[in-house]
């Protein structure tokens, strides 16, 4: 690593950090504000509210990150500007994207770290909020059961009831599973009283069951009861019988894929929602990439006024994103555009202003003004 790069990084690196640990301070103390109420009430322990707030990080980095980016670039590269730091590297012929080089690698890391934190922890952290509130509001923690669920396998032709179980248990209560063939006719009706699936030999074991055979005009032609009965080959699996309880922001990137590879014949409308949270997941974390290459042709200024400039028009574009994102998000969910426009329109929109500022300064030209003061002199002089 060259000196230049060090000393462009470790100017960078101070106010990032502080950034960082700024906007996370001021989360928690708003959050803890909000919510003190409820936790002394609910007499929650100290150390479950270390536990959750704790669990809560990834979701806070993954939405902080961005920010403390742009914010952290515009301040040291705003700094170095005032201070000819920048107009000296250029002069000893250093280019523009080759001063920007190191805080593009910083973004492509800041964007690997988000992605790693966006493909599990950060959905589970939006769950696991709501599973601590709900058990402050309830009286303590209590065993969450739901009870009469339907599930149907359009693909196997059958159709499970559940009358209770434990989601992300893999013991079920009271199950009933009729199976048809190819015209729709019941063939087989199970009735349980417990059902187990092993996940290391992917079978179901029942206990207590009654088996029922008919024929295709519906009349019973076999009828037995068996202590116990184990079934291998079926494609049911504990979360896909659970998949009807769950939401696309509560999932990680796996989940999503399990989701819609077991769920694969659920209309388009229902899956909508989870194929845009996918897209989404993948493509949120390069928002960090996205702010840097926009953040840095805008921190780098050769006047106090058009430093100023820039550090309005970086803020414009980022939160411009950030609506757009969500807005297209929207858009997916409700199945008005594929899930992957949804996920990563935003994204190469602002990647190309990015790069289009990026060449600009590169080539010593203004980006192009929007100040209404500005816009009237020039068509004045016109």
């Amino acid at each position: 690593m060259r000196l230049l790069d060090r000393y462009i990084i470790r100017n960078f690196f101070q106010p990032y950090l502080y950034c960082i640990l700024g906007f996370l301070s001021i989360w928690l103390i708003f959050d803890i504000s909000d919510n003190s109420a409820q936790i002394f009430d609910g007499r929650t322990p100290f150390v479950s509210v270390l536990q959750f707030y704790a669990g809560q990080i990834p979701q806070v980095l993954v939405i902080l990150l961005p920010v403390s980016l742009l914010l952290a670039l515009l301040f040291s590269l705003g700094r170095m500007s005032r201070a000819n730091e920048i107009v000296s590297m250029l002069t000893a012929g250093v280019s523009v994207p080759r001063v920007a080089l190191p805080l593009l690698v910083i973004g492509l890391i800041t964007t690997g770290v988000t992605l790693s934190l966006n493909a599990s922890l950060a959905a589970h952290a939006e769950r696991a909020r709501k599973v601590f509130f709900d058990e402050i509001n309830s009286g303590g923690a209590r065993e969450r059961t739901i009870s009469g669920q339907v599930f149907r396998n359009r693909t196997d032709k059958r159709t499970w009831f559940v009358a209770h179980f434990r989601p992300g248990s893999n013991q079920f209560s009271g199950v009933q599973v009729v199976q048809q063939d190819e015209d729709e006719n019941i063939v087989r009706n199970y009735l349980v009283t417990d059902a187990f699936f092993d996940p290391a030999k992917t079978e179901w074991r029942f206990d207590h069951a009654k088996v029922v055979d008919y024929d295709k005009a519906g009349t019973i032609t076999n009828d037995k009861v068996l202590d116990s009965l184990t079934i291998a080959g079926w494609s049911e699996t504990p979360f896909r019988l659970s998949s009807a309880n769950v939401h696309a922001e509560f999932l990680g990137i796996s989940e999503l894929n399990q989701y819609l590879h077991f769920n694969a014949d659920f209309p388009e409308t229902l899956l909508a929602p989870f194929r845009t949270q996918l897209q989404y997941r993948w493509a949120l974390p390069w928002t960090c990439f996205v702010v840097t290459i926009m953040a840095t042709p805008l921190g780098i200024g050769f006047s106090r006024r058009g430093i100023l400039s820039s550090v309005a028009t970086a803020i414009v574009l980022v939160f411009s994103m950030n609506f757009l994102t969500h807005l297209f998000l929207a858009l997916g969910e409700g199945d008005r555009i594929s899930a992957f426009a949804a996920g990563w329109t935003p994204t190469f929109i602002f990647l190309l202003i990015g790069l289009y500022l990026l060449r600009l300064r590169a080539t010593n030209r203004e980006a192009p003004s929007f100040n209404p003061a500005s816009l009237w002199r020039n068509l004045r002089t016109r």
